[in-house]
Protein backbone atom coordinates (compact mmCIF):
# COMPACT_ATOMS: atom_id res chain seq x y z
CA UNK A 1 0.00 0.00 0.00
CA UNK A 2 3.04 2.36 0.67
CA UNK A 3 4.40 2.05 -2.73
CA UNK A 4 1.15 2.55 -4.45
CA UNK A 5 1.50 6.52 -3.97
CA UNK A 6 5.59 6.28 -5.21
CA UNK A 7 4.60 4.84 -7.98
CA UNK A 8 1.54 7.21 -8.59
CA UNK A 9 3.45 10.82 -8.11
CA UNK A 10 5.52 9.50 -11.44
CA UNK A 11 2.40 8.78 -13.65
CA UNK A 12 1.11 11.81 -12.63
CA UNK A 13 3.80 14.08 -13.40
CA UNK A 14 3.82 12.54 -16.50
CA UNK A 15 0.06 12.77 -17.62
CA UNK A 16 0.73 16.17 -16.80
CA UNK A 17 3.42 16.72 -18.81
CA UNK A 18 1.65 15.47 -21.59
CA UNK A 19 -1.19 17.20 -21.17
CA UNK A 20 1.49 20.48 -20.90
CA UNK A 21 2.93 19.32 -23.94
CA UNK A 22 -0.29 18.46 -26.00
CA UNK A 23 -1.35 22.38 -24.75
CA UNK A 24 1.73 23.81 -26.20
CA UNK A 25 1.74 21.93 -29.65
CA UNK A 26 -2.09 22.40 -30.29
CA UNK A 27 -3.04 24.64 -32.89
CA UNK A 28 -6.60 25.86 -33.73
CA UNK A 29 -7.00 28.00 -36.93
CA UNK A 30 -10.13 30.14 -37.22
CA UNK A 31 -13.01 30.31 -40.25
CA UNK A 32 -11.32 32.43 -42.60
CA UNK A 33 -8.05 31.81 -41.77
CA UNK A 34 -4.77 29.68 -42.60
CA UNK A 35 -1.02 28.96 -41.20
CA UNK A 36 2.20 28.79 -42.32
CA UNK A 37 4.51 26.64 -40.39
CA UNK A 38 8.17 27.33 -39.46
CA UNK A 39 10.44 24.61 -38.30
CA UNK A 40 12.42 25.35 -35.90
CA UNK A 41 14.93 23.03 -36.28
CA UNK A 42 14.68 22.22 -40.43
CA UNK A 43 14.34 24.75 -43.46
CA UNK A 44 12.69 27.30 -41.65
CA UNK A 45 9.66 28.40 -43.21
CA UNK A 46 7.52 25.59 -45.36
CA UNK A 47 7.10 26.85 -48.56
CA UNK A 48 6.89 23.63 -50.47
CA UNK A 49 3.83 22.65 -48.46
CA UNK A 50 -0.15 24.34 -48.76
CA UNK A 51 -0.49 25.81 -45.20
CA UNK A 52 -2.49 24.62 -42.39
CA UNK A 53 -6.24 24.52 -43.17
CA UNK A 54 -8.67 25.50 -40.87
CA UNK A 55 -9.42 23.45 -37.50
CA UNK A 56 -7.12 21.96 -34.67
CA UNK A 57 -3.53 20.88 -35.80
CA UNK A 58 -0.70 19.27 -33.58
CA UNK A 59 2.82 20.41 -34.64
CA UNK A 60 6.34 19.84 -32.61
CA UNK A 61 6.28 22.02 -29.54
CA UNK A 62 9.47 23.46 -30.99
CA UNK A 63 7.68 24.76 -34.22
CA UNK A 64 5.80 27.96 -34.45
CA UNK A 65 2.50 28.51 -36.78
CA UNK A 66 1.96 31.94 -37.87
CA UNK A 67 -1.99 32.75 -38.87
CA UNK A 68 -2.88 35.01 -41.51
CA UNK A 69 -6.21 36.41 -42.54
CA UNK A 70 -7.32 34.35 -46.06
CA UNK A 71 -10.18 35.87 -46.57
CA UNK A 72 -11.13 39.79 -48.76
CA UNK A 73 -10.13 42.48 -46.85
CA UNK A 74 -10.53 45.95 -47.21
CA UNK A 75 -8.23 48.75 -47.74
CA UNK A 76 -9.23 52.52 -47.16
CA UNK A 77 -7.00 54.79 -47.98
CA UNK A 78 -7.07 58.85 -48.47
CA UNK A 79 -4.27 60.30 -50.55
CA UNK A 80 -2.89 63.38 -51.81
CA UNK A 81 -1.78 64.02 -55.17
CA UNK A 82 -1.01 66.27 -58.13
CA UNK A 83 -2.62 66.61 -61.14
CA UNK A 84 -1.47 67.34 -64.61
CA UNK A 85 -1.32 70.65 -63.55
CA UNK A 86 0.52 70.81 -60.56
CA UNK A 87 -2.85 71.73 -58.16
CA UNK A 88 -3.36 69.18 -54.87
CA UNK A 89 -6.16 66.57 -55.30
CA UNK A 90 -7.18 64.84 -52.25
CA UNK A 91 -8.12 60.32 -53.26
CA UNK A 92 -10.61 58.57 -51.19
CA UNK A 93 -10.23 55.11 -52.66
CA UNK A 94 -10.39 51.65 -51.16
CA UNK A 95 -9.32 48.17 -52.56
CA UNK A 96 -10.20 44.89 -51.94
CA UNK A 97 -7.35 42.47 -51.63
CA UNK A 98 -6.34 39.02 -50.32
CA UNK A 99 -3.23 37.06 -49.96
CA UNK A 100 -2.63 33.83 -52.65
CA UNK A 101 -3.33 30.84 -50.50
CA UNK A 102 -1.28 29.01 -52.03
CA UNK A 103 1.68 31.57 -52.12
CA UNK A 104 1.15 32.08 -47.94
CA UNK A 105 4.21 30.39 -47.40
CA UNK A 106 6.66 32.58 -49.41
CA UNK A 107 4.30 35.51 -48.77
CA UNK A 108 5.56 35.40 -45.04
CA UNK A 109 8.81 34.48 -45.63
CA UNK A 110 9.70 37.60 -47.94
CA UNK A 111 7.37 40.31 -46.73
CA UNK A 112 6.11 38.97 -43.28
CA UNK A 113 3.05 39.69 -41.54
CA UNK A 114 3.02 43.68 -42.38
CA UNK A 115 2.74 42.74 -45.83
CA UNK A 116 -0.01 45.32 -46.04
CA UNK A 117 2.23 48.21 -45.01
CA UNK A 118 4.81 47.02 -47.06
CA UNK A 119 3.60 46.32 -50.18
CA UNK A 120 0.12 46.70 -50.11
CA UNK A 121 -0.07 50.85 -49.27
CA UNK A 122 2.75 52.01 -51.66
CA UNK A 123 2.01 50.42 -54.91
CA UNK A 124 -2.08 51.87 -54.76
CA UNK A 125 -0.29 55.09 -53.79
CA UNK A 126 2.20 54.62 -56.45
CA UNK A 127 -0.41 54.33 -58.92
CA UNK A 128 -2.84 56.99 -57.72
CA UNK A 129 0.19 59.66 -58.22
CA UNK A 130 1.04 57.77 -61.28
CA UNK A 131 -2.64 58.14 -63.13
CA UNK A 132 -3.98 61.41 -61.12
CA UNK A 133 -0.73 62.99 -62.71
CA UNK A 134 -2.16 62.24 -66.41
CA UNK A 135 -5.65 64.26 -65.67
CA UNK A 136 -6.33 67.59 -65.31
CA UNK A 137 -8.70 68.98 -62.46
CA UNK A 138 -11.83 69.78 -64.42
CA UNK A 139 -11.19 66.16 -65.99
CA UNK A 140 -11.12 64.33 -62.69
CA UNK A 141 -14.21 66.16 -61.23
CA UNK A 142 -16.53 65.82 -64.19
CA UNK A 143 -15.87 62.60 -66.58
CA UNK A 144 -13.06 60.57 -65.43
CA UNK A 145 -13.67 59.34 -62.05
CA UNK A 146 -14.53 55.52 -63.62
CA UNK A 147 -11.27 55.98 -66.04
CA UNK A 148 -8.97 56.98 -63.00
CA UNK A 149 -10.58 54.19 -60.93
CA UNK A 150 -9.55 51.82 -63.52
CA UNK A 151 -6.08 52.58 -64.50
CA UNK A 152 -5.26 52.94 -60.23
CA UNK A 153 -6.11 48.94 -60.26
CA UNK A 154 -4.49 48.13 -63.32
CA UNK A 155 -1.43 49.69 -62.41
CA UNK A 156 -1.69 48.41 -58.59
CA UNK A 157 -2.72 45.06 -59.86
CA UNK A 158 0.58 44.89 -62.38
CA UNK A 159 2.89 46.09 -59.04
CA UNK A 160 1.30 43.43 -56.96
CA UNK A 161 1.81 40.88 -59.05
CA UNK A 162 4.90 38.99 -57.80
CA UNK A 163 4.48 40.04 -54.37
CA UNK A 164 2.11 36.98 -53.38
CA UNK A 165 -0.79 39.13 -53.05
CA UNK A 166 -4.17 39.27 -55.03
CA UNK A 167 -6.23 42.52 -55.74
CA UNK A 168 -9.70 42.07 -56.44
CA UNK A 169 -10.91 45.90 -56.72
CA UNK A 170 -9.98 49.59 -56.38
CA UNK A 171 -13.07 51.68 -55.86
CA UNK A 172 -12.42 55.61 -56.28
CA UNK A 173 -14.72 56.70 -53.47
CA UNK A 174 -14.11 60.55 -53.56
CA UNK A 175 -12.04 63.30 -55.14
CA UNK A 176 -11.72 66.12 -53.64
CA UNK A 177 -10.09 69.64 -54.97
CA UNK A 178 -9.34 72.89 -53.58
CA UNK A 179 -12.51 75.14 -52.75
CA UNK A 180 -11.63 77.51 -55.58
CA UNK A 181 -11.10 75.34 -58.24
CA UNK A 182 -13.88 73.64 -57.66
CA UNK A 183 -16.10 77.03 -57.67
CA UNK A 184 -14.56 77.46 -60.64
CA UNK A 185 -15.27 74.46 -62.67
CA UNK A 186 -18.99 74.14 -61.84
CA UNK A 187 -19.38 78.11 -63.15
CA UNK A 188 -17.31 76.89 -66.12
CA UNK A 189 -19.92 73.80 -66.20
CA UNK A 190 -23.04 76.33 -65.74
CA UNK A 191 -21.95 78.67 -68.50
CA UNK A 192 -20.73 75.97 -70.74
CA UNK A 193 -24.96 74.26 -70.09
CA UNK A 194 -26.55 77.65 -70.53
CA UNK A 195 -24.69 77.78 -74.02
CA UNK A 196 -25.64 74.51 -74.88
CA UNK A 197 -29.29 75.41 -74.17
CA UNK A 198 -29.42 79.03 -75.96
CA UNK A 199 -27.83 76.95 -79.14
CA UNK A 200 -30.84 74.41 -78.68
CA UNK A 201 -32.82 77.11 -78.42
CA UNK A 202 -31.62 78.71 -81.48
CA UNK A 203 -31.62 75.95 -83.70
CA UNK A 204 -35.05 75.10 -83.03
CA UNK A 205 -36.79 78.28 -84.10
CA UNK A 206 -34.74 78.24 -87.21
CA UNK A 207 -36.41 74.92 -88.14
CA UNK A 208 -39.37 76.27 -86.64
CA UNK A 209 -39.48 79.27 -88.96
CA UNK A 210 -37.96 76.61 -92.07
CA UNK A 211 -41.19 74.78 -91.43
CA UNK A 212 -43.14 78.07 -91.71
CA UNK A 213 -41.69 79.01 -95.08
CA UNK A 214 -42.03 75.62 -96.71
CA UNK A 215 -45.65 75.61 -95.55
CA UNK A 216 -46.56 78.63 -96.76
CA UNK A 217 -44.56 78.38 -100.13
CA UNK A 218 -46.51 74.99 -100.50
CA UNK A 219 -49.31 76.72 -100.24
CA UNK A 220 -48.64 79.68 -102.61
CA UNK A 221 -47.26 77.29 -105.38
CA UNK A 222 -50.87 75.09 -104.80
CA UNK A 223 -52.87 78.14 -105.44
CA UNK A 224 -51.16 79.25 -108.48
CA UNK A 225 -51.53 75.78 -109.54
CA UNK A 226 -54.97 75.61 -108.97
CA UNK A 227 -55.49 79.16 -110.49
CA UNK A 228 -53.81 78.17 -114.05
CA UNK A 229 -56.07 75.43 -113.58
CA UNK A 230 -59.78 77.20 -114.04
CA UNK A 231 -61.10 78.27 -117.04
CA UNK A 232 -64.35 79.61 -117.74
CA UNK A 233 -66.13 76.48 -118.71
CA UNK A 234 -64.84 74.72 -115.64
CA UNK A 235 -66.18 77.45 -113.71
CA UNK A 236 -69.57 76.89 -115.68
CA UNK A 237 -69.76 72.96 -115.29
CA UNK A 238 -69.11 73.79 -111.83
CA UNK A 239 -71.89 75.85 -111.40
CA UNK A 240 -74.30 73.83 -113.29
CA UNK A 241 -73.66 71.28 -111.04
CA UNK A 242 -74.31 72.93 -107.92
CA UNK A 243 -77.31 74.67 -109.39
CA UNK A 244 -78.88 70.58 -110.05
CA UNK A 245 -78.06 70.08 -106.59
CA UNK A 246 -79.79 72.77 -105.21
CA UNK A 247 -82.92 71.84 -107.58
CA UNK A 248 -82.98 69.23 -105.44
CA UNK A 249 -83.19 70.17 -102.22
CA UNK A 250 -87.11 70.78 -100.41
CA UNK A 251 -86.01 74.30 -99.28
CA UNK A 252 -88.25 77.38 -101.24
CA UNK A 253 -86.19 78.71 -103.90
CA UNK A 254 -86.13 80.44 -107.69
CA UNK A 255 -83.59 79.50 -109.85
CA UNK A 256 -83.01 81.98 -112.96
CA UNK A 257 -80.81 80.05 -115.58
CA UNK A 258 -78.50 82.30 -117.36
CA UNK A 259 -79.03 85.14 -115.17
CA UNK A 260 -76.03 85.30 -112.57
CA UNK A 261 -72.17 86.59 -113.44
CA UNK A 262 -70.47 84.86 -116.15
CA UNK A 263 -74.20 83.27 -117.02
CA UNK A 264 -73.88 80.97 -113.98
CA UNK A 265 -78.19 80.79 -112.41
CA UNK A 266 -79.19 83.33 -110.57
CA UNK A 267 -80.70 81.89 -106.96
CA UNK A 268 -83.84 83.56 -105.31
CA UNK A 269 -85.22 82.37 -102.04
CA UNK A 270 -87.45 83.40 -99.08
CA UNK A 271 -84.82 84.15 -96.83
Amino acid sequence: MDKLPKIGIPILIVIIGLIILIVKSAVTIKSGEAGVLYKTFDAGVVIDEAPLGEGFHIIAPWNKVFIYEVRQQELFEQMKVLSSNGLEIQIDASAWYEPVYSELGRLHQNLGENYLDRVIKPSIRSAARSVVGRYTPEQLYSSKRDAIQDEIFTETKKILEKQYVQLNEVLVRDVTLPNTIKDAIERKLKQEQESLEYEFRLVTAAKEAEKVIIEAQGKADANRILSASLTDKILQDKGIEATIKLSESPNTKVIVIGSGQSGLPLILGNQ
